[in-house]
Order: structure tokens, then C-alpha cells, then sequence
């Protein structure tokens, strides 16, 4: 996490890896985006604390999972800590096509892996400016990512 932040309202949050983490987070981060006045990069935002939320609970399961949201010159700054050793391994990003497209007669059944996930990293590496991974002595690891806070991507 980076020492030149710019307010002293960072979010630091302690919460349980539950399926609800992530709504809870997102609502503390919209609270602070609005307080900053950057709510024009909140849904970026929004889907990667979504991601680095949901993976930390899935490698953490009946653990706690720790928050930071900093505001940074020119950027916010997002960490999502997990007790898990394990790194994150992002899915190569393949182009399809319709035709890989089938159906799935077993997606809503409990516990099937259909082998679509994964895709949640390429998306963080895509919205945010700059993301990493911190590894935590005596175990964990911080997964973060920086977005700008003038966003210049370009929807082509």
C-alpha cells in the first residue's frame, strides 16, 4: 500500500469470507468514492473489489478477509487481504466464438464447475491501471489493484 495518501478517511475494514463480503465492500467503497468526489470511476471500481472480494473469500472459507481503500494522487487504491498462501492464477484470455457457446443443462446445480471461472483477474488487469500481489509474513498475501482517478480507457 502506498504512504503518499492524500486523506485520512481510508477505508480499513475486518470482515468474515462470506458470499456477502463483497456487497458490504462495495457499499463502504461507494460511500468513500462519493466522499472523494470520484464517482465517475466507481464502476470500475465496483467490479474489481467484486473480484479480488469474491477470490479471497473462496481461498479463505471460514476465515476473515481485511480491506484497504486508499485515495492517492491521481488514483484509488484497492487491497483485499486473504490468510491463503496461494497465489491468484489468472486464465489466459482466449477470443471465441458463438460457436464455443453451449448451453449448460447443469449451471444452477449446486457445486458445478462448468469451467467458466477464472476470468475475474484478466478483468482487474484490465480496468485497473497498475495490480500486483503481496505476499504476508507469517502467511496471506494482499491482492490489489490501482485505478486512476481520471480513467483514460477508451471504449473501441
Amino acid at each position: 500500500m502506498s504512504p503518499e495518501t492524500v486523506t485520512s478517511r481510508e477505508l480499513d475494514l475486518t470482515c468474515l469470507a462470506a458470499e456477502t463480503a463483497a456487497g458490504q465492500v462495495r457499499l463502504h467503497i461507494e460511500i468513500r468514492l462519493g466522499e472523494w468526489g470520484l464517482l465517475g470511476i466507481a464502476q470500475d471500481v465496483y467490479l474489481i473489489a467484486g473480484e479480488l472480494v469474491a477470490n479471497a473469500v473462496q481461498v479463505t472459507p471460514d476465515g476473515h478477509i481485511r480491506v484497504r481503500f486508499t485515495r492517492e494522487p491521481g488514483a484509488v487504491l484497492l487491497g483485499v487481504w486473504d490468510a491463503s498462501d496461494a497465489m491468484p492464477k489468472p486464465k489466459p484470455v482466449v477470443e471465441l466464438s458463438p460457436l464455443d457457446i453451449e448451453p449448460d443443462p447443469r449451471a444452477l446445480d449446486p457445486g458445478h464447475d462448468d469451467g467458466t471461472g477464472g476470468w475475474g483477474l484478466p478483468i482487474v488487469q484490465a480496468l485497473s491501471s497498475e495490480c500486483g500481489v503481496t505476499p504476508t509474513v507469517p502467511h496471506g498475501k494482499w491482492v490489489w489493484a490501482r485505478v486512476q482517478a481520471h480513467s483514460r480507457r477508451r471504449v473501441q
